[in-house]
């Protein structure tokens, strides 16, 4: 017997909804794609940066990344990804040092001996873990602590979390610390070179061919329409309200950040929308800076210097050189929103951004920059306490026909294109099954 052919809603156009948008056209079934936004992408899209196509948001591509790859095969994109061997900086103590080598470890003046054997053997240690359900109960502050010992954690973590969690610090779980640590460790070419990928064209290149595999396949994408509430009927979705008008479908598949669920379908029960309600993020003020040269020849800088309020830079022109010479920084200030600095103004935090460079490269002035610009995201990091993947709702909600994911759904892997692919399957996988 043939599977009975359905029409399907999925809200929101980043890559996880045309992943799912994607996995449900190719069986066979209707789908109308929402998103609020003028473009496809979410924190993917790019935008018009002084002439230079660029995306709002760094991505990066790590050599662990097979549901990318596999996607990209399959849209004849294989070709597109290319690979650089990129180089770390870590600024502490008013200097920047190299990183990232086994070299780089052994020179590093603020470790110890025994704190730099401690420091190697944890990585060696958590990039071949499998099962993370063990660390998913444990405290990761607690679990760098046991590793690196006291001052290990201070050197080389302790900024780091204050600066991205703030109250949440020591509240998050090991798992979710854990698989970053792996993702990068596994992006290797050898021992002293890291790998790591971009798409030629950038996420664009991804995107576009995505939107034209979607169209081909019969679907639609309906741009500056967010779904404004899904309708339920006896516990079952009849349809959507778009700007007032009611379509009818099936089922729908949501991927914005799950914050919106409960307000977008008022008949959820009330002890799942407070389950979801439970879950929380926190935003970032993303700088982006065009430079007319280098800043370093690194892509990563992580920060841990009491004088700087940024965790990181990231060179992107270091990895990827389509830029022409012209250098692009992204410096990322994560932060909740009772934050006072939350409040300042976009030029504030830019102003801010430029006032560290000189300390990274003392040849800085501000004359070497071109452009400048700061996107604003208030969902971009998920707070992962110990014993989180028990608290993540379901896919399948208590109302038929309605699937939900977001970046939460990750957990514990890194945000990424390459997840925001496995969760779409995954989030198609659930409502086919329904």
């Amino acid at each position: 017997m043939s599977e009975e052919k359905k029409r399907y809603a999925v809200v929101g156009a980043g890559p996880m909804g045309l992943m799912a948008a994607m996995e449900l056209l190719e069986r066979g079934h209707r789908v109308d794609l929402y998103e609020r936004d003028d473009r496809i992408g979410g924190m993917s899209a790019s935008f018009d940066f002084d002439g230079l196509e660029i995306e709002r948001y760094y991505h990066f591509v790590c050599k662990t990344d097979h549901a990318l790859f596999e996607l990209m095969a399959s849209l004849g994109l294989s070709e597109r990804l290319k690979w650089t061997d990129t180089r770390m900086g870590y600024y502490y103590d008013g200097a920047l040092y190299d990183w990232g080598t086994p070299w780089a470890l052994l020179a590093f003046p603020k470790l110890d001996p025994i704190s730099k054997f401690r420091y190697a053997l944890h990585v060696m240690a958590t990039k071949n873990v499998s099962d993370w359900s063990a660390l998913d109960r444990v405290n990761a502050t607690s679990w760098l602590r046991r590793w690196l010992g006291e001052r290990g954690y201070e050197v080389l973590w302790r900024r780091t979390f204050e600066l991205k969690f703030f109250e949440y610090t020591e509240g998050l779980s090991a798992a979710w610390i854990g698989t970053r640590i792996k993702r990068i460790a596994l992006s290797r070419r050898n021992l002293f070179n890291e790998s790591l990928g971009y798409i030629e064209g950038g996420s664009e290149t991804l995107l576009e061919a995505m939107e034209r595999r979607i169209l081909a396949l019969g679907g639609a994408i309906h741009l500056r329409q967010g779904i404004d509430q899904v309708n339920v009927d006896g516990g079952r979705v009849t349809g959507v309200r778009v700007a007032g008008v009611d379509r009818d479908c099936d089922a729908v598949l949501s991927t914005v950040p799950i914050q919106y669920v409960p307000a977008m379908v008022p008949a959820l029960p009330a002890q799942f929308a407070e389950r979801v309600r439970k879950i929380e993020n926190i935003p970032v003020a993303c700088v982006i800076l065009k430079l007319r040269q280098p800043l370093s020849g690194n892509f990563w800088t992580n920060i841990s210097d009491r004088a700087i309020e940024i965790p990181g830079l990231i060179e992107y022109s270091n990895l990827n050189p389509e830029s022409g010479g012209i250098s692009i920084v992204y410096a990322p200030f994560y932060m909740p929103k009772t934050h006072p600095k939350w409040a300042s103004s976009n030029d504030s935090l830019i102003d801010e951004v430029i006032g560290y460079l000189a300390a990274i490269n003392p040849q800085f002035r501000p004359e070497w920059v071109l452009a400048r610009h700061c996107h604003r995201y208030d969902f971009a990091q998920t707070i992962c306490p110990p014993g989180f993947q028990e608290m993540l709702p379901p896919m399948k909600t208590p109302v038929q026909g309605f699937y939900m994911a977001d970046t939460s759904y990750y957990y514990p892997e890194d945000r990424s294109i390459n997840e925001s692919v496995a969760v779409g399957r995954k989030l198609a996988a659930a409502a086919l099954a329904g």
